[in-house]
């Protein structure tokens, strides 16, 4: 039975809170994968929605970006996949009457539940200047404001547009090639905020900005390392390949400051044995402090190179370039101060240099715990040193795994969606389309709040995503949103995004990857590329949540049009029509696409682009071979009686996306506004179990930001360290506190005092 949205806000003043379980999917999984289903979609819609995810004749789950293997499960799905359809497919409507009744104020004084919870929107809404709440509108009259105020501009560059890792290849492509047309590349998008430092320490080491594995390598490999990664919550699937790996005797070291479910035991639901005993996944869990990382993979290094042939010198001396500066830089590295770095103890160090020495084919896994610090970029090239001395990139069953989080973001790069594009995607573009693309850059995420803030930039466009519930700084971001002279935002439902606004709003409906799409040119689909570069159509099956929904790559198709004019040659009109016209494009553009349209008949799973380091051990880097490199030690310094926090998700959350209240697996019920503190630490503090403090987030310049009523939750993390969840604590993440090179908000380190507050 399909239940109705929330009236009101759930109060979050008194969660509930338990032992963490040791455990991760079973039957729970299954249960409440069921009710949050059921709850959306109903039985019937729930059956049909949920068997064609994953399908090679289906679509995409819009959660994460975990590939699929040629052999499909009937339900090739996780427990947060399920919710993520179910939020999509939901029978839920917002119409016109819905804004009508709540004004923008009250949309504002929201939480990112309630709004969620409300369903899919109908309708183009318009916010004019000085309303206090949306009316609907055209889509004539949208794409005419919009052009309005894109030509009212006095640069390009006073526009923004940024994706959301959910929009397909064919409408990133579009979006970029729109951008660059008009004459910007202000192109931010959410990889600005994950993955930019692996994509710059990747790039810069192997000469690819993505990883170097595939599904089967996983399955082969002596040895994994998880490292800054919660794959129970965040890539569930990824345990199935975990699993497989264990049983064909793989070893498995996790690397975090929190013990994870996921990672202790995991219990296929897809099978009898695993419901009933699951496996056993980790064999050595490193418990390391924040930040830590860096310090212990350049100590691990040393010890290799200390050890009688352990590193690959064939490898490194046909395949490698620095190896001589970074062998005399890791030689220095100290075990006290890699203790201090890491609160670890030596025998847990020399147990997985152990390892480490005993495997062939090592593959290290890694997501934000290592990429959102000041130092991500570094730690991730000390990383690729590591497997360069072993000799473990381009090897079956070793390399570099940094697991993406959304469906397409890393497709979105590969499709131009890039504010620092190389000139040779540029070139061929301008060849293709006749255009002449901008070659100065355009602003990432971070250089784009500052435009915003500073008067810069005048109009933001988003295809997808949260905007200002996935970016740091809270206060600081929608004081600059709000200095917009129009923003607009393509969605499917509700968010804290559209409370927070321009002089002039719009919020664009659009079709979900659930939604059947069909055009002129008759029924479309829409490809993306998954986490290990293999690329695969997606097919909606339901009918469309109401007949004024267009989709993604049309609503680019006829912005461009209003835009651009009959100055612009570009065939927008057949793009709409049919997305194969802009896979032929496509195919002309980007390298690996060739005979796209055909490659896609030929292989319904889908088809991996070329990676030359994975597949001929060629490195297209500025030296022609693999880069080691040599960067300082870097780890946060904490003054006395502070804590350095992390944000991280629930497990009723997918980024900013809130399923639902509770975190099963941490034992959390009923609340998100807790903070998960050592006993130890919360005892020197005085803060006992259940009580309440405000996290105030300590900035270098002496600033400080506040989050209030926090419940303290004695928990077994790292000492030292604290975690909390997001968006809750974005606002204690300053918009300057970046990673070197990358620019990623570094949210996974932040220094705070607990301050105790009187209640919640």
């Amino acid at each position: 039975m399909v239940s109705k949205p929330p009236a009101g806000d759930p109060v979050q003043d008194a969660p509930q809170v338990a032992e963490p379980q040791h455990a991760a999917a079973g039957l729970p999984a299954i249960g409440h994968t069921l009710r949050i289903a059921q709850a959306q979609m109903g039985v019937r819609r729930t059956a049909r929605t949920l068997l064609k995810v994953n399908q090679k004749d289906g679509f995409d789950c819009p959660g994460c970006a975990w590939p699929e293997g040629d052999k499909r499960h009937v339900a090739e799905f996780c427990e947060n996949g399920a919710k993520a359809v179910a939020e999509e497919a939901t029978l839920r409507r917002v119409t016109p009457d819905f804004f009508a009744a709540h004004p923008l104020s009250d949309l504002a004084g929201r939480s990112g539940y309630w709004l969620g919870q409300q369903g899919r929107i109908t309708q183009p809404m318009y916010l004019p200047a000085g309303a206090d709440r949306y009316e609907a509108v055209t889509w004539e009259r949208a794409f005419a404001i919009i052009a309005e105020e894109l030509r009212a501009l006095a640069s390009p560059d006073e526009a923004l547009f940024y994706t959301s890792g959910r929009t397909s290849n064919e409408a990133a492509f579009l979006l970029q090639l729109f951008a660059r047309e008009f004459g910007t590349n202000n192109l931010p998008d959410c990889s600005n905020m994950c993955h930019e430092s692996s994509g710059s320490a990747l790039t810069e080491t192997i000469g690819i900005g993505k990883g170097s594995v595939s599904l089967e390598d996983l399955h082969q490999a002596d040895l994994i390392i998880v490292a800054g990664q919660n794959p129970g919550t965040n890539h569930p699937r990824m345990l199935s390949a975990l699993e497989k790996a264990k049983a064909a005797g793989a070893r498995i070291i996790s690397v975090n400051p929190l013990p994870e479910a996921g990672l202790e035991k995991f219990k296929n639901p897809q099978t009898p044995r695993g419901m009933l005993r699951g496996a056993a996944l980790t064999d050595l869990f490193l418990q390391i402090r924040i930040g830590g990382d860096q310090a212990l993979f350049r100590l691990l290094n040393r010890l290799v190179l200390e050890a009688d042939g352990a590193v690959d010198e064939e490898f490194v001396r046909a395949h490698t370039h620095g190896y001589e500066e970074f062998a005399a830089a890791a030689r220095t590295a100290d075990w006290d101060e890699t203790l201090t770095a890491t609160g670890l103890d030596r025998d847990e160090i020399e147990r997985a240099l152990e390892m480490v020495l005993a495997s062939r084919r090592t593959i290290v896994c890694w997501a934000m715990g290592l990429t959102q610090h000041k130092h991500a970029v570094a730690t991730i090239r000390e990383v690729v040193n590591l497997l360069l001395l072993r000799g473990a990139i381009g090897r079956p069953g070793a390399g570099v795994c940094p697991v993406r989080g959304h469906s397409n973001v890393q497709g979105d790069r590969t499709m131009g969606i890039f504010e620092r594009p190389a000139p040779a995607f540029l070139d061929a573009l301008d060849k293709e389309f006749g255009i002449v693309s901008p070659r100065h850059h355009g602003f990432d995420v971070v250089r784009s709040i500052q435009a915003l803030r500073d008067g810069e930039a005048k109009v933001f466009f988003a295809m997808g995503g949260n905007f200002v519930g996935a970016t740091p700084d809270t206060e600081v971001t929608e004081a600059a949103m709000r200095r917009a002279r129009l923003t607009v935002h393509v969605s499917t439902k509700l968010n804290r995004s559209h409370a927070v606004t321009g002089t002039r709003a719009l919020i664009l409906p659009t079709l979900g990857r659930t939604d059947k799409d069909v055009q002129r040119g008759g029924r479309q689909f829409v490809t993306v590329e998954d986490s290990m570069g293999l690329v695969h159509a997606s097919r909606g099956n339901l009918p469309p949540a109401g007949p004024h929904l267009l989709s993604e790559p049309a609503i680019v198709a006829r912005m461009a049009r209003a835009v651009l004019g009959a100055a612009s040659a570009t065939p927008w009109e057949e793009f709409e029509q049919d997305y194969a016209t802009i896979r032929d494009r496509i195919a002309r553009v980007v390298p690996g696409f060739t005979d796209f349209n055909a490659r896609l008949a030929r292989n319904p799973g889908g088809f991996a682009l070329p990676h030359a380091p994975r597949d001929e051990r060629r490195f297209p880097t500025a030296t022609g071979k693999a880069n080691f490199t040599a960067a300082p030690v870097e780890y946060p310094k904490v003054p006395e009686g502070r804590l350095l926090l992390q944000t991280l998700r629930s497990h009723d959350q997918y980024n900013t996306t809130i399923y639902g209240l509770d975190d099963r697996y941490r034992g959390i019920k009923g609340g998100r506004r807790v903070v998960l503190v050592h006993p130890e630490d919360a005892a020197a503090l005085g803060l006992a179990d259940g009580a309440y403090a405000d996290l105030v987030g300590e900035w270098t310049d002496g600033s400080e930001r506040r989050a209030p009523g926090f419940r303290v939750v004695h928990y077994p993390t790292a000492r030292g360290c604290a975690a909390a969840y997001y968006p809750e604590t974005n606002v204690l993440v300053p918009l300057e506190s970046t990673a070197d090179v990358s620019n990623t908000p570094a949210s996974k380190s932040v220094i705070v005092r607990l301050e105790q507050s009187q209640s919640a």
